[in-house]
């Protein structure tokens, strides 16, 4: 039974497990790691978390790893210029054209190769490491790199190096996020994680800067190798600088390297390692490593669906993770190039560079909304004004511009690139920065791997099905197509109404109490855990998924003065914390007592 089965009021098995001679800090505790209520009040916890400050090092982890980031956008802008180089038609084209289906197949395998790359990082991250899964997801997607730089005439061969620099690219979008939102304190982790999304931008921008000036000053294969080789020099950079860097705490913390996480934490919280904040966060941990190590610890990857409330986020992270690609952003910056050389601009790479220097202002002002206002309302009043924004670009496009000869309608022209650019506003504001960080707050610890692997997966499969079909879809309909997204957007915006809790400054552990206990979205904002009780999340009882029933059964009496936790035991026969129960089958535990156990 582990740390769940009990002796008496004193807790034997907890001493003996953190003895001075094991990883306890000089000058706490033997039990410093697994507080009752009564050792750390919740008033000095709050009142060290008003002192916090926001260290270099949290700054520098969290600007480090969203490297990663910036390859992914670097990557992704680059292909959109590549298209329309002379020496690439030449090289990889038909007649000095693509067709549908290989452009598609060009711009889309980095997709396939990201989708089964998270997959795979998901398992990676919790052998080896978050830290060690990014370095070699860096140095992998080198080798994608030089297949594409080597190419010569084969356009399947650069197809291919795509295919395989999307293998590092999708384990990097979920082992980065993971990272950041594991080891930032949790002031700055919305802002440092969506700082990822800031480095896309930036990536992309790059991107279109480095396109433009190769493109002007070369006629050869230097247009495309030049930009193409220095994708290289990003991942080099993320690798050999995380090697500096320490593991997630969470992560060293949950594989028995107690003491590196207590340090850790401390030094990115910038705080003392006996800090009522450090103690707090370690006890909130090692209570839910107690809670599945019940059974031994052997947990199903089954779990991450049939798991309480776990089918329920699962599902949620895949939608919002699926949601960021169906507003259409990629759609963009995909094919900004080739779109908008139909609105009769002579230089569409400058409209490009225009576009990418608007994502990358916007997306600055998104890390300032992620650090100060709600993710829930930010996602929906994004959602809702890229709506607007698409419907005049659908309805622009289609019954203003003329199609065979946008030249002789330029107003209908400038008024597409005006609300691309407000959509993109809107989108690198919130949609962007904000679903990488809800996602990597979105799990408990147990499934938070294979998890982000998935919604992320389901990210870079709408990735590739827009990348593939857009060309065939845009040769029917259009800037009709904008419809497609904007419907999307309006979904969108119901699905965080109703189905996203709101998690500003909160520690993943209390959210994953907010979502056990089902608290429902449109409250989540003034949720506090004071209100379960004296004790707070202290005084919850769990078993072997962590609450009872997801917190159905819970009951709250008062006893005394003191907050009591009353359980069913015929609900739960197969909970050891309920084989005391004496006749009625059911068992009164102190909350003080639940904390200790």
């Amino acid at each position: 039974m582990g740390f769940f089965t009990r002796k008496s009021r004193g807790t034997t098995d907890i001493a003996e497990k953190h003895s001075p001679q094991s990883t306890t800090p000089e000058g706490l505790t033997p039990a410093a790691s697994i507080h009752g209520p009564d050792d750390i009040q919740p008033a000095a916890v709050e009142d060290a978390l008003k002192e916090q400050p926001v260290t270099w090092l949290a700054l520098v982890l969290g600007g480090v790893a969203s490297i990663g980031g910036f390859m992914f956008g670097y990557e992704s802008g680059q292909i959109s210029g590549f298209l329309a180089m002379s020496d690439f038609l030449d090289r990889f084209g038909q007649n000095g054209k693509f067709s549908a289906a290989r452009q598609g197949t060009i711009v889309g395998l980095l997709c396939i190769g990201t989708l089964f790359g998270c997959l795979f990082s998901g398992w990676l991250a919790d052998k080896i490491g978050r830290k060690k899964t990014i370095c070699f997801s860096a140095f992998f997607y080198i080798i994608g790199v030089v297949i594409e730089i080597t190419s010569q005439r084969q356009w399947v061969q650069f197809a291919m190096g795509r295919f395989t620099a999307g293998l590092g690219i999708g384990a990097l979008s979920t082992s980065v996020p993971m990272y950041q939102s594991e080891s930032v304190p949790k002031n700055i982790r919305g802002a440092m994680v969506s700082s990822y999304q800031l480095l896309i931008t930036l990536g992309i921008w790059t991107a279109y800067m480095v396109n433009y000036g190769t493109e002007a000053a070369y006629s050869n294969s230097a247009q495309w190798r030049i930009p193409n080789g220095l994708s290289a020099l990003w991942a080099l950079i993320l690798a050999i600088s995380m090697i500096r860097l320490p593991e997630s705490p969470r992560y060293a913390y949950r594989v028995g390297r107690k003491e590196e996480a207590r340090k850790t934490m401390a030094r990115l919280n910038g705080v003392s390692i006996d800090s009522p904040l450090i103690e707090h966060e370690i006890n909130e941990i090692e209570e839910k490593i107690q809670a599945e190590n019940v059974d031994g610890g052997r947990h199903s990857i089954w779990e991450i669906f049939t798991g309480p409330r776990m089918l329920y986020r699962t599902l949620l992270g895949m939608t919002l993770q699926a949601g960021q690609q169906l507003t259409g952003a990629n759609f963009f910056f995909y094919y900004g190039t080739t779109i908008f050389q139909s609105t009769g601009i002579s230089n569409s790479y400058i409209t490009s560079i225009i576009l990418g220097s608007v994502n990358v202002g916007a997306t600055i002002v998104g890390l300032w909304i992620v650090k100060n206002c709600g993710r829930r309302k930010a996602l929906m009043y994004g959602a809702a004004w890229m709506f607007g924004c698409l419907l005049i670009y659908a309805f622009v496009g289609r019954f203003s511009l003329s199609l065979d000869d946008p030249l002789s309608t330029p107003t209908a022209g400038k008024v597409l690139i005006v609300f691309t650019c407000l959509f993109i506003v809107a989108f690198a504001t919130t949609w962007g920065p904000l679903v990488w960080a809800v996602v990597g707050e979105l799990y408990p610890a147990r499934y938070r791997a294979p998890c982000m692997a998935l919604a992320t997966a389901s990210n870079w499969l709408f990735n590739f099905l827009i990348s593939f079909f857009t060309t065939f879809i845009t040769n029917k309909i259009h800037y009709l197509y904008g419809l497609v997204f904007a419907v999307s957007c309006g979904a969108l915006f119901f699905i965080v109404y109703f189905f996203m809790i709101e998690t500003k400054d909160r520690s993943l552990e209390e959210i994953d109490t907010m979502y056990m206990l089902r608290v429902p979205p449109r409250k989540s904002a003034s949720w506090s855990p004071h209100g379960l009780g004296p004790d707070g999340m202290a005084g919850i009882n769990t078993d072997t998924l962590f609450l009872k029933n997801g917190g159905k059964d819970i009951k709250k009496t008062e006893a005394n003065g003191q907050g009591m936790m009353v359980h069913d035991e015929r609900n739960y026969p197969e909970n050891p914390l309920l084989k005391e129960a004496t006749g009625a089958g059911v068992t009164p535990i102190p909350a003080a007592a639940n904390a200790a156990s």
